[in-house]
């Protein structure tokens, strides 16, 4: 079990009787892989990036139980190819992130910070401090999965119209909570705020740069409780100098485990393990007054972790049981005369 935090050791405890169980707080490294030649199933957080190299130092693995939805920071192709299952934890967050979304808007509409820490400085003074209504606003929702739905339920309560984004339709959704469909060009030409809620693959890579911010309004605000990758950071950071967009509320960053740690950081730059150039965009907007950055914290309530926990022991479980569940990832069956 790789970057469990010790409170997190007990929910485990009912898999260590019949199973030998080893936590660590650390993110999984080919190095450390290699002392756990002998697993045969791994846990991991969204940190631990599993690669060919993880897998090679862990050749008897069978299982990878991740204690995410998302799983871009696993090789799946090479999980398949090596006859390794990947199980994820769907759902366990989708009212989470999404009061996490209004919680971040909420910042941002009413300037919450600056006003803040204003008072704790005894200025009690409210000039500057001008924020705007949600009430008439219209909010683009990208991705209307499970939180995409749950924002937009969120955003009728606020009096917020909705427009929607997705490769597939939700009509029955769209129905019930009275929002509509558009394509991406006209959601982000009309749309006052935008808010992710799309898995990072090939597909949504910098799905929102330099061309789609053109295409917004001025003055749009923009949230990203997805994937940091899905935005690119340097047209963000330009377009929040040049105010095309007012704000940004961020949850994640695309080098986000990595500016984590200075050594790490100074490392993979020497390495060149990662884009300097937008290392450095991380760091400008970490550090700019209209943005607003949380640690990749959306999904972090108790309720939501307990939900992960409690899925992640059903899918091993369900695995060694041979029913396995949630499963993301298959292996490749192994042809007659092939061999096991």
């Amino acid at each position: 079990m790789f970057e469990v935090e010790s409170w997190e050791r007990d929910a485990f405890s009912e898999l260590s009787g019949e199973h030998e169980l080893t936590f660590t707080s650390d993110v999984i490294t080919s190095e450390s892989a290699a002392r756990y030649a002998d697993a045969e199933a791994i846990s991991t957080f969204v940190y631990s990036k599993v690669g060919s190299d993880i897998l090679d130092a862990l050749p008897k693995l069978k299982i990878i139980a991740s204690r995410s939805t998302g799983i871009d920071h696993i090789d799946t192709t090479a999980c398949k190819e090596r006859g390794v299952t990947v199980c994820n934890v769907p759902s366990y967050g989708k009212n989470t992130v999404a009061e996490h979304v209004f919680g971040l808007l909420l910042m941002i509409s009413h300037r919450l910070e600056q006003a803040v820490d204003r008072t704790r400085k005894g200025d009690f003074s409210s000039r500057g401090l001008q924020g705007f209504d949600l009430l008439g606003k219209t909010l683009g929702v990208i991705g209307t999965g499970d939180i995409g739905t749950a924002v937009i339920r969120i955003a009728k309560g606020f009096g917020m119209r909705v427009l929607a984004f997705d490769v597939k339709h939700n009509q029955a959704a769209a129905h019930q909570l009275d929002f509509r469909y558009v394509d991406l060009d006209s959601l982000l030409q009309d749309s006052d705020v935008v808010t992710l809620h799309v898995p990072a693959n090939p597909k949504t890579h910098h799905l929102i740069g330099q061309e789609q911010f053109a295409r917004m309004k001025d003055g749009v605000v923009l949230i990203n409780t997805a994937r940091g990758d899905i935005v690119d950071v340097r047209a963000l950071a330009r377009a929040l100098a040049d105010r095309k967009v007012a704000a940004a509320g961020l949850d994640v960053l695309p080098n986000e485990p990595v500016i984590r740690e200075e050594a790490e950081l100074l490392r993979s730059v020497y390495e060149r393990q990662h884009d300097v150039a937008a290392l450095l965009a991380d760091e400008i907007l970490v550090r700019m007054g209209n943005v607003i950055v949380t640690p990749h914290s959306a999904f972090n309530t108790r309720e939501a972790v307990q939900r992960i926990l409690d899925t992640t022991i059903d899918n091993l479980q369900g695995f060694m049981r041979g029913a396995a569940m949630n499963v993301v990832v298959s292996p490749v069956p192994v042809a007659a005369g092939q061999g096991s």
